[in-house]
């Protein structure tokens, strides 16, 4: 009996180890693929940069920025680089996720995980395109409205590339709850019946969100809680398909 215990405890401490193997050389694939594309980045951070700064210039009388610090123009190329890196490299981080927990899943969920997988990518750069096309120049062009002729409006482009860096990513993760709605289904945490009965909370929740995560105006916390709550609803929709049996 002791012979049995002492087998199992060493079964378990190896299927640990290779474990936390996999782990590590999973890890080293996402640290190596962004590094990879921020080296690639580099040789065109100005192009970047004035890419980037292009939803606040349109609305400065001089179309430039200022840099503040002497080392801001510097910092504010790599920071921008290493962003933009993080952001395409993204389905390989999605994925090496992905193959982690997918030997743990079984083949019907395996099924349901692969076109799971592709919509999580496909609404993170939804939500990236959405952020810099529709709310920057939105929010900017608010703030605008308010900069007075005696003011010399030119924001220090490390703070502006740390301001939209955030606003872009938090929106890239908010367009991600669709899956999380159906996650929380697949996992048997809740139903979509408890879902729909929660749509007020969810509403309610989806504007204390972007009250946190977004300047304080009106206009920027909207046009985040409403995509939100709009992507929520998705989300039940794909979790009474998925509760039906419609996804195999």
């Amino acid at each position: 009996m002791t012979d049995k215990v002492k087998n199992n405890e060493d079964l378990a401490e190896g299927s640990l180890m290779s474990h936390l193997f996999e782990l590590r050389n999973r890890l080293f694939i996402v640290v190596g693929s962004v590094f990879g594309v921020f080296l690639c980045l580099i040789p065109f951070s100005q192009q970047l940069l004035t890419f980037a700064a292009e939803p606040l210039t349109q609305f400065v009388a001089s179309e430039q920025l200022q840099a503040i610090k002497p080392i801001s123009p510097l910092t504010a190329q790599i920071s921008l680089a290493f962003y933009i890196a993080l952001f395409i490299a993204m389905p390989i981080v999605l994925y090496q996720v992905w193959a982690f927990v997918a030997p743990g899943l079984y083949r019907k969920e395996k099924r349901f995980a692969s076109p799971l997988f592709i919509s999580s990518i496909l609404l993170f750069y939804a939500g990236l395109a959405f952020a810099y096309f529709v709310v920057l120049p939105l929010i900017f062009g608010f703030i605008a409205s308010f900069a007075a002729e005696i003011i010399d409006w030119k924001p220090d482009i490390a703070e502006y590339i740390s301001f939209v860096m955030m606003i872009i990513l938090v929106f890239g993760v908010a367009f991600e709850t669709p899956v999380a709605t159906v996650l929380t289904v697949w996992t048997g945490l809740t139903t979509p019946e408890k879902l729909g009965k929660a749509r007020p909370y969810v509403f309610l929740g989806a504007f204390v969100i972007g009250m946190l995560l977004t300047p304080p105006d009106v206009i920027s916390q909207t046009i985040l809680a409403i995509p939100v709550y709009l992507l929520f609803e998705l989300g039940i929709i794909m979790s009474k398909f998925l509760k039906s049996g419609r996804i195999k």
